[in-house]
């Protein structure tokens, strides 16, 4: 079952920064989710929801470490 406490992050093509987040009761985990949703080969980390920054005014200028 997903962890809907968590989000899994990675960096797109375009430089900018992809947040997936799991719904709740989905019957996979947030590996399982990540396998699925993320291209295959391009890095990725799981962090907790609390990390992810509440003001979305500069969206667009997050960025995203490997």
């Amino acid at each position: 079952m997903s962890d809907t406490s968590k989000r899994i992050i990675y960096k797109k093509n375009d430089g900018g920064v992809a947040i997936i987040i799991p719904v709740e009761n989905c019957s996979l985990t947030i590996d399982e989710i990540a396998a699925k949703d993320i291209p295959s080969g391009t890095p990725y980390t799981i962090i907790n929801a609390s990390t992810v920054p509440t003001d979305r005014t500069y969206r667009d200028a997050w960025t995203y470490e490997e």
